[in-house]
Parts: C-alpha cells; sequence; structure tokens
C-alpha cells in the first residue's frame, strides 16, 4: 500500500476504532469550564481556589483526590451509577477534604481500608460539608472528620453499610464519626450492619438526628447507635432502631457525655423515636445513657419491654 493510500486508510477508520486508540475516557468534567480528566485528581486540581462542579461519568474507579482549596460538588451524572472503590490518599479517604467546603451528591464510596484502620470514604480535615443520595459500604469507616467548630454538616439520604471496626492500633473505627464542628445534620438516612464502633459518633456541639433508620439486625461486635461524647444540644427525633445479638457493649442505644464534655446538653430533646430488639432476643438495656445529668427532653418514645427509657451514669 503505498503512503497516500495509507494515510486514506486512516482517515477512513470509523470514529470508535481512533477513540480505542486514543487516551482513556476523560470521565471527570468540571461543569463550569467543560475541561474533561481521566484523572479525578487533575480536575480537582483544575478546579483550585474557586467554586465548581465536577460531574462523574458513569463507572467504577479506582480513584482518589485531595482537595486543598475552594468549594466543589462532586456530582454522579446519574445517581448511583458512580463508584469510588478501593483506593484511598495520603492513607486517609477516596476524598481527602481540606477547603472551603464539598458536597456530594450520588456517590458510593466502597471497600476503603488503609493499614491504620481508618480507611474512610471522605475523611473531612475542615470547611463545610453537604452528602445526598451517597452509599458508605465495606470499608472501615464511612465518613471521618477532624475539627473545625466553625462548620457544619449536612447529610440526607444516605446509606452507612458493613463499616466500623475495633481491631487496629488506631483505636475503633465507626460507620460515622465526627470531631468538634459546629453542627452536624443527619436526616432520612440508614445505619446498618455495623462491624464494630459506632453507627453514629459526634463531637458536635450541635446534632440534628431525625427520621433515620439504625438496624443493628445484621451488626457484629457493635456498640452504641448514637454517640455524643462531648455533650450536644439540639434533638434525636422520628428514628427506628434496632439493637441485635451481636455486640461488644449492649447497655445503651445512645451515650451521652461519655468522654469529655465540651459542650453543654441542656435543652436536648429525644422524642418520638421507636426502639426495640431483635425479633427473639431477652434483653435489658437503656434508650439514653446520660454522663452529664443535664436537662434532657424526653417525650413520645415508644420502646420495647426491657429497655429502660433515660439513666444518669
Amino acid at each position: 500500500m503505498t503512503r497516500r493510500f495509507a494515510i486514506l486508510a486512516a482517515i477512513a477508520l470509523p470514529a470508535a476504532a481512533v477513540l480505542a486508540q486514543g487516551t482513556a475516557p476523560k470521565a471527570f468534567t468540571v461543569v463550569e469550564s467543560g475541561a474533561s480528566f481521566a484523572s479525578l485528581q487533575d480536575a480537582v486540581n483544575a478546579v483550585g481556589n474557586t467554586r465548581a462542579t465536577i460531574r462523574i461519568a458513569p463507572g467504577t474507579y479506582r480513584q482518589c483526590a485531595v482537595q486543598q482549596a475552594g468549594v466543589i460538588i462532586y456530582e454522579a451524572a446519574e445517581p448511583g451509577s458512580v463508584t469510588l472503590a478501593g483506593r484511598a490518599c495520603e492513607g486517609k479517604a477516596a476524598l481527602v477534604l481540606r477547603g472551603t467546603g464539598a458536597e456530594i451528591r450520588g456517590l458510593t464510596f466502597t471497600g476503603i481500608t488503609v493499614p491504620d484502620g481508618n480507611g474512610a470514604g471522605i475523611r473531612l480535615e475542615q470547611g463545610a460539608l453537604n452528602v445526598a443520595h451517597t452509599r458508605f459500604e465495606n470499608s472501615q469507616q464511612g465518613i471521618l472528620t477532624a475539627d473545625d467548630p466553625a462548620s457544619r454538616i449536612y447529610i440526607t439520604r444516605s446509606t452507612f453499610s458493613g463499616l466500623g471496626t475495633c481491631e487496629n492500633s488506631a483505636g475503633c473505627a465507626h460507620s460515622l464519626y465526627v470531631g468538634n464542628y459546629g453542627a452536624l445534620t443527619v436526616r432520612e438516612s440508614r445505619f446498618e450492619r455495623g462491624n464494630g464502633g459506632h453507627y453514629l459518633k459526634a463531637r458536635a456541639a450541635e446534632a440534628v438526628i431525625e427520621g433515620n433508620s439504625f438496624d443493628d439486625a445484621n451488626g457484629r461486635t457493635t456498640n452504641y447507635m448514637i454517640d455524643l461524647p462531648a455533650g450536644s444540644r439540639g434533638r434525636i427525633a422520628n428514628n427506628w432502631f434496632v439493637q441485635g445479638r451481636d455486640k461488644e457493649n449492649y447497655s445503651a442505644f445512645i451515650a451521652l457525655g461519655a468522654e469529655e464534655v465540651l459542650h453543654a446538653s441542656d435543652g436536648l430533646e429525644v422524642a418520638n423515636n421507636e426502639a426495640r430488639f431483635v425479633p427473639g432476643l431477652s434483653r435489658t438495656s437503656v434508650f439514653l445513657a446520660d454522663w452529664t445529668g443535664s436537662k434532657i427532653i424526653m417525650q413520645g418514645n415508644k420502646l420495647a419491654a426491657g429497655l429502660k427509657q433515660y439513666e444518669v451514669r
């Protein structure tokens, strides 16, 4: 074949064949600029200290990223179609966030483990965080944060499944572990199948935990459903709890002020929750164990036989 015919043949190749010979698909698009990248980290770097949305094409990605600045929305192009699997940046998480703020929409984080036992879908080191329609599963932790008393976290319609462990040198990991933040809100989310530690542990000054399910029926060596170890104001309401058989600690469903107390808890409202044991289990426990002796408002809670509503410790 002459050189001229070879060139013409290459031009005539179908578009799909040309793409197959090219670079990997650019799955991460910065919506505001239209620029697309094959690497999530490159997309994050392109945003820099601005505000932007990174839209992610459907697929499973063994990638992670560190956000150093700015406000970034990480958004699945189709909710539930994007998975970040099995890779942690800095030995911490799939997303390490230390910018001004971040929002996660419709992603799944799975299989995140690191040597110290704190592998998470999200490691939030500072700034505000919104999470919606997102799954955290089969990892050491779902979300782990540092302290940022000036910021807040809002989580809605998300699932935490197959998380937690107390088998590593760093101590227990939990499904959701929030440090000393100004405010935490968790609504309409599901916690299930824990593998150790607590389902929700938070040192936030204000905690609003409403309309969630805490299903420990298939948990293994778990502890509290909700642990507010530093004290907290706010509201725990309209949640559904079931405690399973395989517990490391079944003495309480909710614990308040069991460690160093940082915040006043007077006025904390615990209302209209439903709590029970897994069917066929005969056991005694306490719904709210309080180490602070604060003025707690408890009303309308429906508790199974053997479950004491409140106890000061």
